[in-house]
């Protein structure tokens, strides 16, 4: 189906009917199928449209009761063809090539047949495909094995046991020689080095045999001669294999000549192979995903039973049904974010532009009438290389639709007048609906603006639709309703994720009105505040004026942590001028300076005020011996005060 000049492959992009070509074009073989199906745009002919169809049915009919069919790609087949028109000799390789292309055309041809007992009409595309019986038979019998056969003519069988006696002449010659030399050997047979039959001389015996040196072992150390007994005999052979090349040429070139004179019948056939990949490259994809052939109309209508997206697992769809174009035709579609409205719309979009394309709907059943264009405004369409925002995007987007909108037109639009002020998104969107409503198209369209689903409850021909939302476990159930309008269930949604309930009435305000709460959060919502979760705080680095510590703040008796071991000690001594202290760890005293400990526990909390720490630091000797002293000195005191 070649491209149409009016189809905007942007279109494709936005109902993702590039992503269905993409899994298509896995179904397909030959490279002209696969081209084909990137280039298939939906048909304007009900007739072409119809034929379409059906081979889609057929196809995948026969794939159901008989397998895939034998089809090849054929590559290189059309490039042997063109080859041999040239004057060109084919290879043997290709034309074994060939010959495997018309096994498969006999087979493919075979499978085709034995569909005609059931009427499928794709089985008499069978009456397409020439096997070329005659011309594969010849290439069997001439060509075998990689080469051309002995029994290809007599000429050849003729050369070749020529060839044979004369070698074998040659190789006893040989033979002879060097067992009447065998004293000058450096091995006990003959070999072929270049062609010819020679025999392994040791080096320093060169001279001893007649005939001419043809190679050179690597050490050197032994030289192949050619004796000049078998020497003789070499031109009459080489004339023999010169016979046989020629006569090899010439069976191949008369193969070639063949293949040219019946070019148009391979071309037919390679024609006919990519035409039916083409054709059950459609029967495949249905059966991927369970489709079915849709009713065509061009009465405006479409009616779609347990409609599904195509590119979701099935297990996982919920069921569209949905139906247009009688009483009604513009869909307006409100519900909940995440509540599947964007789903639902390009469901039914991209299953009408596969039905067009001749593909199998992803349906129960369906009624599809045709569209001249399929016009698409889906996601935020921001554009940063054109610097245009969400909202320029879509206007840019609506006014194209508009310019393009006829009465045979499907009209998809997904969050209409998004993007700016709500009051004036509101006020476009109706004008745009009324645009869409004169101009007589199907148009679906999801909104959140309330004014539109007045809008649709007040016009002719527009009716409101709402996807359902399960309001206990807040999830959407993707379920299309026609004839009701939805409610968006943000304030719903909030209360029941715990939002309390003075921030939900000042929502309500702001949206609605000073005393305004909505019914349905009756109930819910928390009275409770909200819970602050603490955070960590910002450290500030030190000024230049503070002062620095030294290690004075840490007293005797303090429990402090020294690092890097982060071992626990207790200040004995504390720091002299150079910020070093002395600390009484578990087995010893070690000096440290103080960057090197921190405050663990501070002296204060772990001993009584005027406490003697030399119980802890002093070992029992000194401090036997400072009692002593201070004892001797109260004494000494005493009788110094004396009368």
């Amino acid at each position: 189906m070649e491209r149409k000049n009016n189809w905007d492959k942007k279109q494709e992009e936005l109902i993702e009917f590039d992503k269905i070509k993409e899994m298509w074009a896995e179904m397909a073989l030959t490279e002209k199928a696969k081209e084909r199906i990137r280039n298939t745009v939906p048909c304007m002919s009900e007739n072409e449209l119809t034929a379409r169809q059906r081979e889609t049915t057929e196809a995948k009919e026969m794939l159901e009761k008989n397998g895939n069919p034998p089809l090849v790609s054929l590559e290189g087949i059309r490039e042997c063809v063109q080859y041999s028109v040239r004057g060109e000799c084919l290879s043997i390789l290709q034309l074994e090539e060939v010959e495997k292309a018309l096994v498969a055309v006999k087979r493919l041809k075979d499978y085709l047949s034995r569909f005609r007992q059931w009427e499928n009409s794709l089985a008499y595309y069978d009456e397409g495909l020439n096997c070329l019986t005659d011309v594969k038979e010849t290439i069997v019998l001439q060509i075998r094995n990689g080469r051309v056969d002995d029994n290809a003519s007599k000429e050849l069988r003729s050369y070749r046991e020529d060839i044979d006696r004369k070698e074998q002449n040659m190789r006893a010659k040989a033979d002879a020689v060097l067992r009447a030399n065998k004293a000058y050997m450096s091995d006990s047979f003959s070999t072929l080095r270049n062609g010819r039959f020679c025999l392994p001389v040791r080096k320093e015996c060169k001279s001893r045999i007649k005939g001419n040196v043809i190679d050179k072992s690597t050490t050197g150390s032994t030289v192949f001669i050619e004796p000049a007994s078998v020497g003789k005999y070499y031109e009459e052979l080489q004339v023999l294999r010169m016979l046989e090349e020629n006569e090899e040429r010439r069976i191949l070139y008369s193969l070639t000549a063949m293949i040219a004179d019946n070019a148009a019948a391979f071309e037919e056939n390679i024609t006919m192979i990519e035409k039916l990949d083409y054709i059950f490259s459609k029967g495949k994809l249905s059966l991927a995903y369970c489709g079915v052939e849709p009713r065509l109309n061009t009465d405006r209508y479409i009616w779609l039973k347990d409609g599904r997206h195509p590119l979701m697992p099935q297990a996982e769809c919920v069921p569209l049904q949905f139906e247009t174009g009688r009483s009604f035709r513009g869909v307006i579609i409100t519900g909940p974010n995440t509540g599947g409205k964007t789903v639902a719309i390009k469901t039914v979009a991209l299953n009408c532009i596969m039905a067009q394309c001749g593909l199998h709907v992803a349906c129960q059943a369906a009624d599809i009438c045709m569209n001249s264009n399929f016009l698409c405004d889906i996601g935020d369409g921001q554009n940063l290389s054109e610097n245009l925002s969400t909202f320029s995007a879509h206007i840019t987007n609506v006014l194209e639709i508009l310019r393009r909108v006829n009465k045979d037109s499907l009209v998809i639009m997904d969050e209409l007048g998004s993007g700016t002020d709500p009051a004036e998104g509101m006020g476009i969107a109706v004008a745009v609906l009324e645009e869409l409503r004169k101009s007589g198209a199907l148009f679906l369209v999801t909104t959140h603006y309330p004014e539109v689903k007045q809008y649709a409850d007040e016009k002719e021909g527009i009716i409101n639709a709402r996807m359902t939302f399960d309001k206990e476990s807040l999830k959407p159930l993707y379920c299309l309703v026609i004839g009701e309008s939805g409610e968006s269930c943000a304030f719903y949604i909030a209360g029941k994720m715990g939002m309390p309930k003075a921030m939900i009435r000042a929502a309500a305000r702001a949206a609605y009105g000073e005393g305004a709460m909505p019914e349905n959060l009756s109930g819910i919502t928390s009275d409770s505040r909200l819970e602050r979760v603490s955070t960590p705080g910002i450290r500030k680095k030190k000024t230049k004026g503070m002062a620095k510590l030294n290690g004075s703040e840490y007293q005797l008796g303090d429990s402090v942590m020294v690092y890097p071991d982060k071992k626990i000690g207790i200040v004995c001594q504390t720091a002299n001028e150079k910020g070093v202290l002395r600390v009484q760890m578990a087995e010893k005293k070690i000096w440290v300076n103080h960057k090197r400990i921190k405050l663990h526990v501070a002296a204060e909390e772990l001993y009584p005020e005027d406490y003697d720490f030399s119980i802890i630091f002093d070992s029992v000797k000194n401090r036997k011996l400072k009692h002593q002293m201070d004892r001797g000195k109260i004494i000494e005191e005493a009788v110094v005060l004396e009368p």
